[in-house]
């Protein structure tokens, strides 16, 4: 911008005619020495000589007028000036106004509705005095400032002229734009707007120049530094001029305008720092080596100060604005705070307290400057309305190591370029608006608003702009509206890979109005840019029966049903219909069914039976139900082939036993004996089964979802009495007279002897009013029961009553005088056994004398 004045000054200075004056006082003198006498003309000549002669009347220049305004966080000020023939821009008019509220804070734009009202009391009450106000000239403060340096080189031939030095400037801050992306330093680049730009130095043909106009060689390059802000501080701004029906003529930075005012092309050789102290940032700008070097920001001012008063007396922050700018001035002060006390205080008592606010922000600004430039600077120019806190100059210089006369307070009294500026404008705040608008008079730095998909933006308006430009300003990658491919799809046929590409997707559709345009089309302000999506591509559709036909058909005949047989085709293992979508990744099987089991698996019989679950001791376990399968009436397996017209027999086992599942014999679980020739089994102790929570056999039928219990325990001997219990015997009645002996295997035996699996139990029985003959059954009798009386053993004790098992019938055998056997105990095996013995004789079971065998007791009566 400085750069760009002086361009335009010199340029404007070549351009301008050489002493004008006399070169035209000049032109009439000769004319008069070869005109002839008047009056030896016709009065039709004198009159076009009169015409002629008479000059036509003098174009009347139309003064542009600028609007510059400075929207600060404490205030608002707006100057209106316009170009005078002396090209000076002349103040024809200047009115400011306070935020009533604290609608701004560190120079951002928080309430736009209340920053729009004062904007427009100060637009209308400069209209009153200059008349019609469109545009308006602004700056924003550095408060999320980011700068960054880059260079642009270009080929140049013959003289370099200013327009290729503009080109060159700007290319330069397209780098800067380009590096800003690169660094990371921000989310998104695209997000963020240049505000301003100084070109650092000129290089030509490895020269180093302060400008390129009219220089001759081969490559030119030039070093930018540009500053950037995010598009929220600017959008709020635009935000705010829009509701007062203002655009945006021009837009730079604060720091930018201020050192336009004060440090003119001509002295930025020196390493000189200014300071922008408003009230809510301090921006920083320096200059070295004839250019700008460097931007920069501290998040703190004047506010600061009022901030400490504030919280120190416990007022009102525009009351304690009010009180520091009076004590600032010397002036003593009365005020209330907000508990009623009443205060009459110096500006020393004021002042005094806040005095390490004041040192804190002159430290910050010092670190600032530092970092920024890495050594003391020459000299330090304050300005901005913080620049007049009492002492804060003098803090700078002490944290800088700086004479105090070094750091100074600065006016703008005098402005090259600006003239008739009114004394209201004589003060350190009025710096920044007057370098708003002399920058707004080189027209270097404005924007355009273009419409992207009906949202407005704002472009820096620094070169011809294109529909790219826009789009990137948007965010916009166009990459990401062009259509999609269709998907494609891959389906497995057997060990065959199938593929079928999708459809492409087409290119998205640029409008620029109501006409088609490329991303080079050149746009101008109020484009309105649509982007249209493109219509992505399709995936490809295909059927199973495009790809597969069913084979031929063969009919056979399961338990004497027919079954049509056919070609089986599964998608992802489940059968399929030719209609039926393919989708990628698919496994298509397809085969013709040549055994038995795959022709008793087509037509619904699981070829290795029904499968059942259950749980075996809490553990899940699965068994088979193995059908019987015959083929044509023989046995046969499930590989067999199996041909047109065959007969299956599918015997399938419905209601499986536990014996079949746990492979327990009858012979694991129990004692199987045989008695009147019919088999029994005798419960054995050795397995212990449950299904469900019951008592199950071998023999229990077992559904699916069964919990089967299995436990195994030590075999117990199986008895006389235990087979009698199984065999149900039915004793004879007490008054049949009978006497009965007690066979295993044809052999006399007691009732706790042990029976064998297989065993033949026989009981005989005799009349006891006939001599004993040979037995009524095939087996011989017990030796117990030929026994004579006078050989008998002595009896036993007797057994007590009431403890044998309770058997049906046996009662009876013991009414008839029935006794055991000589070491039998049958007052624990057969119930009731004592006390029929006990009725026979008369005597009560306890003092019955038990004799040792059935014999025994048949002879004693």
């Amino acid at each position: 911008m400085p750069t760009t004045k002086k361009s335009t000054d010199d340029i404007k200075t070549a351009a301008k005619p050489a002493a004008p004056k006399k070169t035209a006082s000049r032109a009439p003198k000769k004319a008069k020495a070869v005109e002839p006498p008047v009056e030896e003309l016709s009065p039709e000549v004198v009159e076009a000589i009169n015409v002629i002669k008479t000059p036509p009347p003098k174009a009347v220049k139309q003064h542009e007028r600028i609007f510059a305004l400075d929207i600060g966080t404490r205030s608002v000020i707006g100057i209106v000036a316009e170009e005078g023939d002396d090209e000076n821009l002349h103040v024809i008019a200047t009115d400011r106004l306070e935020h009533k509220t604290r609608a701004m804070l560190d120079g951002q734009i928080h309430d736009v509705p209340q920053v729009a009202a004062i904007v427009e009391k100060v637009k209308n009450s400069l209209i009153e005095k200059t008349g019609p106000i469109k545009t308006a000239a602004v700056a924003a403060a550095g408060r999320a400032l980011y700068t960054m340096t880059a260079e642009a080189e270009m080929e140049v031939n013959g003289l370099i002229t200013a327009e290729q030095q503009r080109n060159l400037d700007f290319a330069g801050v397209q780098a800067a734009q380009a590096a800003l992306a690169e660094s990371h330093t921000v989310d998104d680049p695209s997000r963020y707007y240049c505000v301003g730009y100084s070109t650092i130095r000129y290089v030509l043909d490895d020269i180093q120049l302060k400008m390129l106009i009219g220089q001759r060689g081969k490559k030119a390059k030039a070093v930018v530094i540009a500053t950037f802000l995010p598009r929220q501080v600017i959008d709020s701004m635009q935000s705010a001029l829009h509701a007062t029906n203002l655009e945006m003529r021009a837009l730079t930075l604060e720091p930018i305008a201020a050192i336009n005012v004060l440090i003119p092309p001509t002295m930025r050789h020196l390493n000189l720092v200014l300071v922008d102290i408003g009230a809510g940032t301090s921006d920083v700008a320096i200059t070295k080596n004839g250019s700008v070097i460097a931007y920069g920001m501290v998040p703190l001012a004047g506010d600061e100060v009022t901030e400490a008063i504030s919280q120190r007396f416990l007022l009102d922050f525009n009351i304690a604005e009010r009180i520091k700018r009076q004590a600032s001035s010397g002036e003593d002060v009365k005020f209330t705070d907000i508990l009623g006390t009443e205060y009459t205080l110096t500006a020393k008592e004021i002042l005094e307290p806040v005095m390490p606010n004041i040192e804190n922000l002159a430290n910050a600004i010092a670190k600032q400057i530092f970092e920024l430039n890495g050594d003391t600077p020459q000299a330090v120019m304050l300005v901005g309305g913080g620049s007049q806190t009492p002492g804060l100059a003098k803090f700078v210089a002490d944290a800088l190591g700086m004479p105090e006369n070094r750091v100074a307070v600065r006016k703008p009294d005098m402005v090259d370029g600006i003239v008739d500026i009114p004394e209201e404008l004589h003060y350190p705040d009025a710096v920044t608006p007057l370098g708003i608008l002399k920058i707004a008079s080189l027209n270097t730095l404005h924007f355009l608003s273009v419409y992207v998909n009906d949202e407005e933006y704002s472009l820096f308006n620094f070169r011809e702009l294109t529909v790219s430009d826009a789009l990137l300003n948007a965010g916009i990658n166009l990459r990401k509206y062009n259509g999609h491919p269709g998907l494609g799809l891959m389906v497995n046929i057997g060990t065959e890979k199938k593929f079928f590409p999708g459809t492409l997707g087409t290119f998205a559709k640029i409008m620029l109005g109501e006409e088609e345009a490329s991303l080079d089309t050149v746009i101008r302000d109020g484009a309105r840019i649509t982007v249209i999506p493109g219509e992505n591509g399709t995936t490809p559709t295909v059927r199973l029966g495009d790809l597969v036909t069913a084979g031929q058909e063969y009919t056979i005949y399961i338990n004497g049903r027919e079954k049509h047989i056919r070609q089986r085709v599964t998608v992802n293992g489940k059968e399929a219909e030719a209609d039926q979508l393919l989708a990628d990744g698919d496994v298509i099987e397809s085969r013709e069914f040549k055994s038995l089991g795959e022709a008793l698996l087509a037509a619904g019989y699981p070829p290795t039976g029904r499968k059942i679950h259950y749980k075996l001791n809490g553990k899940d376990t699965l068994y088979s139900c193995t059908p019987e399968i015959l083929l044509n009436d023989a046995p046969a397996s499930i590989s067999m082939p199996i041909h047109e017209g065959d007969h299956v027999e599918y015997i399938a086992d419905e209601d499986p036993k536990l014996g079949e599942i746990l492979n327990i014999k009858n012979t694991d679980t129990s004692v199987m004996i045989y008695y009147e020739d019919k088999e029994f089994a005798i419960p054995s102790a050795n397995v212990e089964l449950m299904v469900n929570g019951r008592t199950a056999s071998p023999g229990t039928i077992i559904d699916d979802g069964c919990e089967v219990t299995y436990h195994t325990s030590e075999r117990l001997t199986t008895t006389v009495s235990d087979a009698l219990l199984a065999v149900n015997f039915q004793p004879p009645a007490a008054t049949s007279r009978v006497n009965f002996t007690i066979l295993v295997n044809g052999q006399p035996v007691d009732f706790t002897d042990p029976v064998k699996n297989g065993d033949t139990l026989e009981v005989k029985l005799t009349s006891r009013d006939v001599p004993i003959t040979p037995s009524l059954s095939a087996a011989p009798l017990s030796a117990s029961s030929a026994m004579p009386a006078a050989e008998a053993p002595a009896a036993a004790p007797a057994a007590p009553a009431g403890s044998l098992p309770n058997i049906p019938g046996l009662s009876a055998v013991n009414a008839a005088g029935a006794t055991p056997m000589h070491h039998a105990e049958p007052s624990k095996h057969i119930p009731g056994l004592a006390e029929a013995i006990g009725q026979s004789t008369g005597t009560p079971p306890a003092e019955k004398p038990i004799r040792k065998s059935i014999a025994d007791f048949i002879r004693r009566d």
